[in-house]
């Protein structure tokens, strides 16, 4: 009886190396190849990247002593702020060629958040013409911040756009 048993463990542990052998040559063969490559040769990316909240929907006004009396005493605010803001209207454009062509809804129960935008696109590498519009507010017309730049992309290089309220959009 012992006999057996010490077999059948030795055949146990050995099988058990065998699998072990069998996962770590996969593994080790799985970490080299295939090989990915994430861009093609002559290609570079472009990222916009903005966080912004839109201009209110409508202005604060000021609420009448009649209004204020008719609420409890604890509600009476002298000015009504409504929450809710504007949609954010971005676009990017390569060469005359739309990128992206983005609204985005402000976020949150009220319609109050700040617009969190980030997108990508691959193109191809050498000298190119960007241009971009956003619009936050529902009361303009047109585009209230614009940029526009001559940028020479390499192979592999990544041109982040990003935007900041005080200088406006941003090539980095």
């Amino acid at each position: 009886m012992k006999a057996v048993w010490k077999m059948n463990k030795f055949i146990k542990h050995t099988l058990q190396i065998v699998n072990y052998a069998i996962f770590m040559a996969l593994v080790w063969y799985f970490s080299a190849a295939p090989a990915y490559r994430y861009l093609e040769p002559n290609q570079a990316v472009v990222v916009i990247s903005v966080s912004h909240s839109g201009e209110l929907l409508k202005p604060c006004r000021k609420v009448s002593a009649e209004d204020l009396a008719k609420l409890a005493p604890n509600m009476r605010k002298p000015m009504d702020c409504p929450r809710e803001r504007s949609p954010i209207k971005i676009e990017v454009s390569m060469d005359g060629e739309e990128l992206f062509n983005i609204t985005a809804q402000p976020p949150g129960l009220f319609a109050d958040g700040s617009v969190n935008v980030y997108r990508s696109v691959k193109v191809t590498a050498g000298q190119h013409h960007f241009e971009v519009k956003m619009n936050d507010s529902v009361h303009l017309q047109g585009s209230r911040f614009v940029a526009s730049q001559n940028i020479k992309l390499e192979p592999a290089q990544q041109l982040l756009i990003d935007f900041n309220s005080e200088d406006g959009f941003v090539f980095k």
